[in-house]
């Protein structure tokens, strides 16, 4: 359901949606306005607010001895990876139709010093079935933090403000997977045996206690929904819920009838741009599980050192990040064309993609995998700003819905991509990277679809409405 279109008066607004080119006062249809200072400021405040919450830390702990000690097997950490992305997919569509509902600033907090303290009972495991049982729990309650925070930002920001906030989202995995290689390679080689433990359980323990410091440090700072933020006064509630209506995204008022939880799932589900952006999402994520190997893969091009292997990932996430960067303040400035950056960047990917799988020079693979994962991270990035802003006319609980969907079915790709990079296929990789090629082919095939029809939509929206 799209909201009913509100009367712009006594003003011009850019592009960007952020400038005032003739007066000062933004006059909605409803009777609020603001100047143009007042939004920026609350903007500036959304920002504080609610970006920070996004950087947790990720550990690395395949390469750091995990592995050896627990004398797991190439399938056997395979198992682990897949039971726990099941579980992850399994509750993230309940966890966004709870969320819409209840308040993010408190539901939030406490699954994530749940799976926190949950990540540092990992260090006590003693065998295999120890670490399955905790990976399916870490599973259920991480599943609701990714797709919340899809659902935040989109009911929080614009559809041309989205990218670079998105962007924001993904840089956060990407420095911690940097700086997850650095901490591991700097635990591995000087706290491993200290006070008994091996190196991969500090790991553990570090990843799990900084998730619950952010949590608790989360419960003062996190936003609820524009309407309902109660650190916000009524004029920001207000003018939070009218800009968005105004730029085309449905927010709704405090006290506002919602919509069933069946009603919001079916209507999700019958709308032919989620089916869209799963397909899209599924070969972006499904390629991006290249992540989880980036310690084995760099150690099978011979850099056979523990700790120089988790050193050696660090430029790929470096390279990663100032691509994501770029392209999602770009993605901004040409909002109606993130479809066409996907699809270049995944063209991009393939290319470099297949290139491995005929050159086996150790270095020059290694310069291909940079460049490849800098390709994924960025359409990871501007897909999910992508399917944001294009699900925003969606009343909240379907935009939940749609949003979970779309994060929760790509990430089956988790599962089977866990498989894709089997240890006795070192160092060519030809299966998983023959794989990722075909997904990288169909993804491009994909986004350039869902550009020409989602501007079809569009087109016909706005004909009607003016």
């Amino acid at each position: 359901m799209t909201s009913p279109p509100h009367s712009v008066e006594h003003f011009d607004v850019d592009t960007k949606g952020m400038d005032v080119s003739k007066h000062e006062n933004v006059e909605m249809s409803d009777g609020i306005s603001w100047t143009p200072e007042e939004e920026k400021k609350l903007v500036r405040r959304i920002d504080t607010q609610l970006m920070p919450i996004m950087w947790l830390i990720i550990g690395n702990a395949k390469v750091a001895g995990m592995q050896t000690d627990l004398n797991l097997t190439s399938n056997q950490y395979s198992i682990c990876l897949v039971v726990f992305f099941v579980t992850y997919v399994v509750f993230e569509v309940p966890s966004n139709m709870l969320i819409v509902r209840i308040s993010p600033s408190i539901y939030l907090p406490i699954i994530m010093t749940i799976w926190g303290a949950l990540t540092c009972c990992m260090a006590a495991i003693k065998d295999y079935k120890h670490l399955v049982v905790l990976r399916i729990f870490v599973g259920v309650f991480e599943a609701g933090f990714a797709p919340a925070m899809l659902l935040l930002m989109s009911s929080w920001y614009k559809r041309e403000e989205q990218s670079k906030r998105f962007g924001i989202y993904i840089s956060a995995a990407i420095l911690s997977g940097a700086f997850g290689g650095l901490l591991a390679g700097a635990i591995t080689g000087g706290l491993d045996g200290a006070a008994g433990y091996e190196g991969w359980r500090w790991l553990f323990i570090i990843e799990g206690a900084a998730t619950m410091f952010v949590a608790i440090g989360s419960y003062f700072i996190l936003l609820d929904f524009p309407a309902t933020t109660a650190s916000f006064s009524d004029r920001e509630r207000a003018i939070a819920v009218a800009r968005l209506q105004q730029g085309g995204v449905t927010a709704r008022a405090e006290g506002a009838e919602r919509m069933s939880k069946v009603q919001s799932f079916i209507l999700a589900i019958k709308d032919w741009r989620t089916i869209g952006f799963i397909l899209g999402y599924m070969v972006i994520v499904g390629s991006s599980t290249l992540s989880y190997f980036y310690p084995t893969l760099v150690n099978g091009l011979g850099y056979t050192s523990t700790v120089q292997a988790q050193y050696m990932t660090v430029p790929i996430y470096a390279v990663a990040f100032v691509c994501t960067a770029i392209t999602a303040v770009f993605a901004d400035r040409v909002p109606n064309h993130r479809g066409l950056i996907i699809a270049c960047w995944l063209c991009f990917s393939l290319i470099t993609s297949i290139l491995v799988c005929v050159v086996y020079n150790f270095t020059a693979r290694y310069a291909l995998l940079v460049l490849m994962a800098a390709g994924l991270w960025a359409s990871n990035a501007i897909s999910l700003s992508y399917a944001g802003a294009t699900f925003g006319d969606m009343e909240p609980e379907v935009r939940g819905v749609a949003l979970a969907l779309v994060n929760a079915l790509g990430n089956l790709a988790q599962i089977y991509g866990a498989y894709l990079f089997p240890a006795d296929d070192k160092p060519k990789y030809l299966m998983g990277f023959g794989v990722i090629s075909g997904m990288l082919g169909f993804g491009v095939v994909v986004y350039v679809i869902m550009h020409i029809k989602t501007r079809r939509k569009d087109g016909i929206t706005n004909f009607f409405k003016d």
